[in-house]
């Protein structure tokens, strides 16, 4: 599964860093099998709804007329979002059951399919101004081929803003629980970890990479690297969640990337 929403537990070296689990399951990131529970978790949470989607909708800027594709849509907010402000959008998503929250959010006329970024995409050469990836990317160990099938679908000139997990974050989260050893920052390493939310529990299997793999990776699929962004949280988060913001003002999470298709 690949999708742009997170719970709100995980991914923050200043929030609760999870343990990793060891091993390598059978299965793992089977968003189908919690697609709603993980959905409302996410709607209103500090991570997703104040921090990533906000700076995600930030960087895009005046989007209205443009043709946006959503990689990863998940459930559908930050599709929804750019909607709202003018922009034509289509969406994927490898969940078929995130694909049909997505349809109950948007609308049965939502351009919605089932795809998975990790192979081709049904969408023809130079289609779309810009293409969002909202935590995606992470989930993959090759980006390559991923890049590679953006770049193609974006028109010369168009931008691909994704955020990531932030290297560093993860780094200082496996070194806070003593695995500095099997998980090296300068190494592209995979983990598993356990997600509950609404009595649900699955899976999830990431990949961490140093900052100087992602950039390498964007400038050989083509891209140029015109953002770097470390933000901070929407504001509204001062009052929605006081104590923690108070705790931590600012705090590392994701990293995030505006990229022209030169």
């Amino acid at each position: 599964m690949i999708s742009n929403e997170h719970p709100e537990h995980v991914r923050s070296a200043g929030l609760d860093s999870p343990s990793a689990v060891t091993g390598h399951p059978s299965k793992v990131n089977d968003y189908n099998s919690f697609a709603e529970a993980y959905t409302a978790e996410n709607e209103t949470n500090l991570i997703n709804a104040h921090y990533e989607r906000p700076a995600m909708l930030d960087l895009a800027g005046d989007v209205a007329g443009r043709r946006i594709l959503d990689a990863g849509c998940g459930s559908g907010p930050l599709f929804g979002a750019l909607r709202e402000r003018g922009a034509v959008v289509s969406g994927f998503d490898a969940s078929a059951g995130m694909v049909e929250l997505a349809w109950r959010r948007l609308g049965e006329g939502a351009d919605l399919q089932v795809a998975d970024l990790g192979g081709p995409l049904p969408y023809p050469d130079d289609t779309f101004d810009d293409v969002v990836a909202s935590l995606v990317l992470h989930y993959l160990e090759d980006w390559g081929p991923p890049l590679a099938e953006l770049r193609r679908v974006l028109k010369p000139g168009g931008r691909l803003i994704a955020s990531v997990d932030h290297p560093f974050a993860i780094n200082l989260m496996h070194r806070q629980a003593g695995r500095e050893d099997e998980y090296n920052y300068f190494d592209t390493t995979n983990w598993t970890e356990e997600w509950t939310m609404g009595g649900r529990s699955a899976l999830m299997s990431l990949w961490h990479r140093p900052l100087h793999a992602m950039t390498e990776a964007f400038t050989g699929a083509g891209f140029r690297i015109t953002v770097i962004s470390e933000p901070e949280p929407d504001p509204a988060a001062r009052d929605l969640f006081p104590d923690t913001i108070a705790a931590k003002p600012r705090f590392l999470c994701f990293l995030f990337f505006v990229l022209h298709a030169d």
